[in-house]
């Protein structure tokens, strides 16, 4: 399966996070190597889209849509400019 990089993801970020996140510096709970959000691999093609660390290839982030409300699990990608938590 072909990834994409972070880039891909941009549409769905800015919904969750109200701004412009691809330029965002964060680190691998894995692995800890920093990346930014574009540099990330996204893989489109499972129920949802899954993020892998460039690096150690480590599932990252997973975005879903549950009910017509987009989700994201990024607990193993730390944020690394405080203060970029999507709403509740």
């Amino acid at each position: 399966m072909e990834a994409l990089d972070g880039n891909s993801i941009a549409g769905s970020l800015y919904e969750l996070f109200g701004r412009e996140m691809t330029a965002a510096p964060g680190a691998c709970a894995h692995c800890a190597s920093r990346a930014q959000i574009a540099e990330l691999r996204v893989y489109g093609r499972a129920p949802g889209t899954v993020v892998r660390c460039p690096r150690c290839w480590q599932v990252v982030m997973v975005l879903t849509d549950v009910r017509g409300t987009l989700r994201i699990d990024y607990d193993h990608f730390r944020l690394l400019d405080s203060g970029e938590q999507p709403p509740p």
